[in-house]
């Protein structure tokens, strides 16, 4: 089996990164022993990441030399090791949001009944969860600290696109790459990015889990740039048009305090 390709198209955000292959595989093989949570073979991951077997092992033999790795030597399965908490406690410290966030979420969670978020938008693909808080309801959203979702997906992607500096082609490219439940045209996504500039939130009503309504608002740095976003989702049928103007407004509150905070914090 040949070896996945390690190029990355250039995007709006800027230049083109050279690839370095070893760094790429190496931080493939960590997101899927993070994501399946089990310890894997050898075997298991070279064929799941499409990578020469040689080749995954000599990346293994060092990421556990490193401590980010450990393996059962009887097993022979590979699993994170503790070097990855020394990494993650070294985030979240520097990291002022999830501390400043999380009594937010945990007032919201528990005043509406929903599961509220808090996520940072990492560079123009990704955006990571890094605050969560669930509600008591029997709804539960399949999200935890560390999740990573495309940048562009639900309620919180509509805001990215709305904030960034993309252009229209580009937009649809990367809008064609997303998952949906019930994907909308790009048309009417489009006409909801360009509602969000003007009324300061986002709603996904069904689109992205079927169902399940998300609302996203903004948190902005003192250069007025999207950084961050707080989150809530709970059933479509719990939360009708009221309901939503009322915890939409809210979660605006809450953002804007928040990025005068963070803004004070830079």
């Amino acid at each position: 089996m040949s070896e996945t390709s390690t190029q990355e198209p250039a995007t709006a955000a800027g230049p083109r990164v050279r690839p370095v292959p070893a760094v790429t595989r190496s931080i493939a093989i960590l997101r899927l022993l993070g994501r399946g949570g089990e310890a894997m073979t050898l075997k298991a991951i070279s064929q799941e990441l499409g990578m020469v077997t040689s080749t995954c092992l000599h990346i293994l033999r060092v990421l556990v030399e490193e401590g980010l790795v450990k393996v059962d030597p009887g097993a022979k399965r590979y699993s994170l090791g503790v070097g990855m908490l020394t990494l993650a406690r070294s985030v979240i410290e520097s990291n002022p949001f999830p501390a400043l966030a999380q009594p937010v979420l945990d007032r919201i969670a528990a005043a509406a009944n929903v599961t509220a978020i808090g996520v940072e938008v990492s560079g123009s693909d990704h955006m990571v969860v890094l605050a969560l808080s669930r509600s008591s309801a029997p709804f539960r959203l399949h999200v935890d600290v560390g999740s990573r979702f495309p940048a562009l997906i639900s309620a919180t992607g509509r805001l990215v696109a709305a904030f960034s500096d993309f252009s229209e082609k580009e937009l649809e490219r990367r809008f064609k790459a997303l998952r949906w439940d019930q994907a909308p045209e790009f048309a009417v996504w489009k006409a909801d990015v360009d509602a969000v500039r003007r009324q300061g939130y986002s709603l996904d009503r069904n689109n992205y889990i079927n169902g399940v309504v998300v609302i996203a608002v903004p948190v902005f740095d003192s250069h007025r740039r999207m950084t961050h976003a707080l989150v809530a989702a709970g059933l479509a049928e719990q939360l009708d048009a009221a309901r939503v103007d009322s915890l939409a407004r809210e979660l605006q509150g809450e953002a804007e305090a928040l990025s005068h905070l963070l803004a004070a914090r830079n």
